[in-house]
């Protein structure tokens, strides 16, 4: 059944690869501000999953080793447009974040941002991200989760199946708790806007 999601949004997203950029420019002004405080806990080997269009490509510190990887071809391919601009060398690849082929302990940061809103099993997706993760490394996403509101979690929920089915997108992931499931028990939280979108850093515990 999980296969079977991931071939729907991935078919989803690669129908709008080339007008992603555009469909989402009207919130991007504010996302890019915070796409640079992301940035600013990004160390050593990082792992991007989900890049999408490449919009943090430009952003990483020069003394980081980015690889970045999406489910999505058409995604990775404007993605790849983006990077021969840069002069830096940045290893794209499509695959899945709920079954990645890293080795176990790899990877220093795994940024995310706007991703676990797509992943159908989010937890499976997590548990791979702290799998890949270095002892003491740490999990840095910019993400949009339910709201907690009495009211604004509600509407959440009933107005969930339009971008569900538009682009596979859910607006009321509990990515928070989904961090905890996954094994995660070290999780700062930054509220950037309500309590909808927020800098979330979650660090894998040394041995």
């Amino acid at each position: 059944m999980a296969d079977k999601k991931s071939e729907t949004i991935r078919k989803r997203y690669s129908r709008i690869a080339g007008i992603y950029d555009v469909l989402e420019s009207p919130m991007e002004h504010m996302f890019s501000k915070w796409r640079d405080r992301l940035m600013q806990h990004v160390s050593g080997r990082v792992l991007e999953v989900g890049v999408g269009t490449g919009k943090n490509l430009p952003r990483y510190p020069n003394d980081v080793q980015v690889t970045a990887i999406d489910f999505s071809p058409a995604m990775i391919k404007r993605a790849e447009r983006k990077a021969a601009e840069l002069d830096r060398e940045i290893d794209l690849r499509v695959m899945d974040a709920q079954n990645m082929d890293f080795s176990d302990n790899s990877f220093d940061t795994v940024v995310t941002s706007c991703v676990f809103c797509s992943v159908p099993d989010p937890v499976q997706g997590l548990m791979e991200i702290r799998r890949v993760l270095k002892p003491g490394g740490r999990a840095v996403m910019l993400e949009h989760v339910r709201s907690r509101k009495r009211v604004l979690g509600p509407l959440m929920d009933i107005l969930n199946p339009i971008p569900v089915h538009v682009y596979g997108a859910n607006i009321n992931r509990e990515t928070v708790d989904n961090l905890q499931k996954a094994g995660f028990d070290d999780i700062r939280i930054e509220e950037l806007w309500l309590d909808i979108v927020k800098l979330i850093i979650a660090e894998k515990k040394s041995l």
